[in-house]
């Protein structure tokens, strides 16, 4: 009797550590789902709030300004490059511009470009070059109206006041443009110093410290959206507030690239043909408008999240108030 007692304890025993492994499976899979759900509701909340909010049209007048504002911009800074004496800085800070952009994208604009980057400037305090820092700053002010709309906000401050303010981010972007381009050019003499005193160790990672020169972009690159979405727009955001948009707009412009790529690789002919002259133009029109349209998304999906976390009767606009930000604090 002994033995059936002890065999039937450890069937009972073994039942229930099955019954709550298998209880914890299902836990494990009903937040599984929970996780899915939500974030399909947050994917879909953005997107139709993209659309209320004009994404497209949105998109379109960035690219737009984008574009028209590249030019003054390289004005600018061939301009600054000539100032401090070097205008190979400029063509260094172009190509580390490009090379984030599908090649035949950047081949399209090439000709152009080194139009601009080949005129002699040494006007950086006239009319002209004044004029250049106001057009470049459009593209700024028009990241602005997207990121207004998308976290919700009205803009409280006064027209010239940011007006200035773009101007300085234009003039930022320049001068940290400049100053990568400057370790660009300094890398490779830094790697012939170090092959002379440690050739083992330069020879064997050349190749990972010719990357990281250029990861310096991609670094400049994200730290541009955290003070876009940070400081741009008005109202006030938090470090993990902004950050899914800046991680999906890093991705999905990437994979956006590389297929907008592929595409022209294959079907570049057809712009050519359609638009005759004024291929180039469209194309890298076409291309900033995808990378607008994910940007205004990336702005839609942080609102979106916040949304979903705000107390019941707060609003989105309550909750980025700077008001509401110090009493929090």
């Amino acid at each position: 009797m002994i033995p059936e007692k002890c065999a039937a304890v450890s069937a009972r025993s073994c039942s229930s550590k099955a019954l709550f492994s298998d209880r914890a499976l299902l836990d494990h899979a009903g937040w599984n789902v929970k996780q899915i759900r939500y974030v399909y509701h947050i994917a879909i909340d953005a997107f139709y709030t993209f659309l209320a909010d004009d994404g497209w049209a949105i998109a379109s007048h960035i690219a737009l300004s984008t574009l028209m504002a590249l030019f003054p911009f390289l004005i600018v800074l061939t301009s600054l490059a000539g100032f401090f004496g070097s205008k190979q800085l400029a063509d260094q800070a172009v190509s580390l511009l490009l090379n984030v952009w599908p090649q035949q994208v950047a081949d399209s604009l090439s000709g152009e470009i080194h139009d601009v980057l080949t005129t002699t400037r040494g006007d950086i305090l006239t009319i002209g070059a004044v004029l250049a820092v106001y057009f470049a700053s459009n593209g700024v002010e028009a990241l602005r109206v997207a990121l207004n709309r998308a976290y919700a906000v009205t803009e409280p401050r006064s027209w010239y006041w940011l007006r200035l303010e773009s101007i300085g981010y234009t003039l930022v972007a320049a001068f940290t443009s400049l100053a990568m381009a400057f370790l660009i050019v300094l890398g490779p003499l830094m790697l012939e110093a170090a092959r002379r005193h440690i050739p083992f160790f330069v020879e064997s990672n050349e190749s990972a410290l010719n990357f990281a020169r250029y990861g310096i972009t991609i670094g400049a690159l994200v730290m541009a959206l955290f003070i876009l979405h940070a400081w741009l727009p008005a109202g006030r955001r938090g470090f993990v507030q902004i950050l899914p948009g800046i991680i999906f707009t890093m991705v999905a412009s990437l994979i956006s690239g590389i297929v907008f790529g592929q595409y022209l690789a294959r079907f570049a002919n057809n712009y050519v043909t359609m638009y005759a002259g004024l291929a180039s133009v469209i194309i890298a029109l076409v291309f900033l408008y995808f990378i607008a349209a994910i940007f205004v998304y990336g702005g839609e999906l942080n609102a979106s999240i916040i949304k979903s976390q705000l107390p019941h009767g707060v609003s989105l606009h309550e909750a980025q108030s700077p008001r509401r930000a110090e009493t929090r604090a």
